[in-house]
Parts: C-alpha cells; sequence; structure tokens
C-alpha cells in the first residue's frame, strides 16, 4: 500500500522502496497485489508497468532528459520502444505543480453537488471528503505526469483503453460529486487506462482540476485515507497474508519543528497517524500481518511543513535512503510482535 504524500512523500517512498525490495528480495512490481494513492498511485503504476526501483531513483534525482514534448497529444502518441530515459523527468512534473504552490484556483467551490448531498443525507458522505468539496476548484494540471504513466503503460505493450496484465494494480481516487471511494483496476471498477486512473488519484482538490473518466470527475484518494489500507478490512477484500504500507503522511515519532507551517504540518500528521492506526487495527483483526512504514525524526526535518515544494526533494530522498534501513528493521519487529 503506496500512500499520498505530494512531492516529497514521493520522494521518501520512492527511497524506502529501496530498503524494502533489499529485504522482500523480489522485484516490487511482482507483488501480490500493489495499491496506489495519489502520490502511491504514480510509483505504484510505475512498478507494475516495468519500471525498475534503481529507474525510480534516477527519475527522482531528474537525471533521466525530458525527451517527450509538453505539447504532444498522448492519444496518438506511440511510445512503445521508448526507453525510461525519455520520459518526463521529476523536474517537468514538479514544474506542472506550480513550484510548491498551488495555481490560483477559480472563485467558486469546486464541487457544490457533494457539499449540497452531504448537508441533505450528512450520514451518506464522509466528512472530510464533503469538507474537500467546499475547495475552491483548482486550475492545474498534470499533463507531464499523464505522459509518463501512459508511456510505461505503453512499455508494456497494453493499449491506453486498458489495464496493465498481470496481479492487480489498484489505484484510489475519490468521485468528486458523489463523495464516494473509487478502487480502478478491481473488478466492478469504471473503466480507465492506468493514466487516467493515477491523474484521478492525484487530483488534489483546491490545486488540480478533477480529472475526468466517462463524464464522472475524480479526485485525489487521499481525501478518503491517506494509504487506502482501510480496503483490505472489508468483506471481498483479497487474502493476503502480509502487507507493507508506505505512508508518507504519517508518523509515529517526531521532530520539534519551529516554524508554524511545519507545526500545523505536524499536527494534520498525527490526526493522519490516528486514522492509519485505526486501518492497521481493522486489518490485522483478520489475521493479516500489517508492516507500516512512516517518516521518522530525521525525514521530518527533511521534508519541512509543504510537501509540494521540490526544492526539498533530493534532500528528503537521501535521507530516506540512509533512515529506511533501521524504520523498515523496526517497523518488521513490530508487525511480528503484533500477529
Amino acid at each position: 500500500m503506496l500512500g499520498a504524500g505530494g512531492i516529497l512523500g514521493s520522494a521518501w517512498t520512492a527511497g524506502t522502496l529501496a530498503g524494502l525490495q533489499e529485504r522482500i528480495g523480489r522485484p516490487l512490481g511482482e507483488l501480490d497485489l500493489v495499491c496506489g494513492t495519489s502520490a502511491g498511485a504514480v510509483l505504484g503504476a510505475a512498478l507494475r508497468c516495468g519500471m525498475s526501483v534503481d529507474e525510480l531513483l534516477a527519475h527522482q534525482r531528474g537525471s533521466a532528459p525530458a525527451d517527450i514534448a509538453p505539447d504532444l497529444d498522448v492519444r496518438n502518441l506511440d511510445v512503445r520502444n521508448l526507453d525510461v530515459r525519455d520520459l518526463p523527468d521529476m523536474r517537468t512534473i514538479e514544474r506542472e505543480t506550480g513550484d510548491g504552490r498551488p495555481p490560483v484556483p477559480r472563485p467558486w467551490p469546486g464541487s457544490p453537488g457533494l457539499v449540497a448531498t452531504a448537508l441533505t443525507h450528512p450520514r451518506s458522505v464522509n466528512p472530510v471528503i464533503a469538507a474537500s468539496g467546499l475547495l475552491p476548484a483548482g486550475r492545474g494540471r498534470m499533463g507531464a505526469l499523464i505522459r509518463l504513466v501512459a508511456a510505461l503503460q505503453d512499455r508494456l505493450g497494453v493499449t491506453r483503453d486498458g489495464w496493465v496484465p498481470g496481479a492487480p494494480l489498484w489505484v484510489v481516487a475519490v468521485d468528486y460529486d458523489s463523495g464516494r471511494r473509487v478502487v480502478f483496476g478491481r473488478p466492478g471498477a469504471p473503466a480507465s487506462s492506468v493514466g487516467e486512473a493515477v491523474l484521478a488519484s492525484c487530483s488534489i482538490p483546491g490545486w488540480f482540476t478533477p480529472q475526468v473518466i466517462d463524464g464522472r470527475r475524480y479526485v485525489d484518494g487521499g481525501v478518503a485515507s491517506s494509504t487506502s489500507l482501510g480496503l483490505l478490512a472489508r468483506p471481498g477484500a483479497p487474502e493476503l497474508d502480509e502487507v507493507y504500507v508506505l505512508a508518507p503522511m504519517a508518523s509515529h515519532a517526531y521532530d520539534r519543528p519551529r516554524g508554524p507551517v511545519a507545526g500545523a504540518e505536524r499536527a494534520v500528521r498525527c490526526l493522519m497517524t490516528r486514522w492509519l492506526d485505526a486501518e492497521v487495527r481493522a486489518v490485522r483483526a483478520r489475521g493479516v500481518r500489517v508492516t507500516v512504514l512512516t517518516p521518522g525524526p530525521a525525514d521530518l526535518v527533511a521534508m519541512g511543513g509543504n510537501l509540494m515544494n521540490p526544492r526539498r526533494r533530493e534532500r528528503v530522498l537521501d535521507t530516506a535512503l540512509r533512515t529506511s534501513g533501521v524504520a523498515l528493521d523496526a517497523a518488521l519487529d513490530e508487525g511480528l510482535r503484533a500477529a
């Protein structure tokens, strides 16, 4: 389960994946299930589409030239023979995020219909999801991101109207008009390409324009849950013996930030951690061994208070590469004790 966390959460997750793959001893894209939410959806789709952890790390460092022109129409782009070095790099993607600041939003709520549903049927919509409908309509777009995932998907010879073959890839988003969580790639989910689903999962309300798939608007799956781990506690969930959760927006050990922005972020992080802990308990109650990895104090110092700040990306990546080994050992021990 690869969780939400913006640009810096993606960098931390990529660094942590390196340590995780070393301990698992097999390519992470070959695991029985890969589930990604928001930033985690990008990494999960990349792994499932054949991108190695080493390639992910190189991509995070921005070493790959952005040889795909920014105005290309991905619907007509023949990228089956492209090497990963030809894909949009992180710097190209970051330029579309507003350099750590959102574009000025439109002066009206993002989803009046969602707000109306929450008011008339208050028990039918998660309050956090309902609140996202009050955020102003976002203007940001992420063309480079969908080009990246579309190119990776074509690497496997899959058309954009299909999905990746093999073991399941779940990409979590939220229907912005009904408030319903949608898991693309799961049986019964709306038809979508991987690129469209990933873009939907990353469309932060108030920041990015919702992704439209088959006439429905979708936004960031992190609005419902930062990791979507709770999906594995529901009836009909796949039978798994062991689950690894990488949660960039939660922490069980903190730094002591001085700035008000970082202080506010840590307060939100504490709330996210409590929600994650409840999901962990629910999944463990089914007899599943759950190992949770979260940023520690050194990682939080590297992150600062804005998870969309691209200037800290390589610092976060380097810190995660140093800290992930010890953190993983501790998480594995805790998972064994809880089993």
